[in-house]
């Protein structure tokens, strides 16, 4: 099961789609989904889990909590919507693109991708492109 919670406002509505679109992700890996709940904070919040959990002393957009099981992908992603909205503006994109990629970017680390390196991240920003692709194949009708 995919879920959205939030603990901060946001203009993302996620519906159905979205969480079709997730699990068309982690098929297409190969994968099977599982349970995942994606929690939309705020900076503080998230600087707060980063501190705490990782030793990182640092704001981040999204931290992967993974729980998969061999191909069964499941975990939690906190998102900083705020850390979203300044990308929006930093890349010159919507914010409703910023935050297809930062979900797609959660359940891509769940299903194994890093981006640590330069390399494993040109490979994180290549399949965050194919998702979008993939979600604008499959929803390019609807009005998301």
């Amino acid at each position: 099961m995919i879920r959205f919670d939030f603990q901060k406002a946001c203009d993302f509505k996620p519906t159905l789609d979205h969480k079709q679109w997730i699990k068309e992700i982690i098929r297409r890996e190969g994968k099977m989904p599982g349970d995942i709940t994606y929690f939309f904070c705020d900076d503080e919040y998230i600087y707060d889990q980063n501190v705490r959990f990782l030793n990182h002393d640092t704001l981040t957009d999204i931290i992967t909590f993974d729980s998969c099981i061999g191909d069964l992908v499941q975990g939690n992603i906190l998102i900083s919507y705020d850390r979203v909205e300044e990308n929006a503006r930093k890349f010159n994109v919507s914010v409703q693109e910023e935050t297809l990629r930062v979900v797609a970017h959660g359940v891509l680390h769940l299903c194994g991708y890093k981006d640590k390196t330069e390399e494993e991240a040109a490979l994180m920003r290549k399949k965050e492109n194919e998702t979008l692709e993939l979600y604008s194949t499959m929803f390019s009708g609807n009005n998301q």
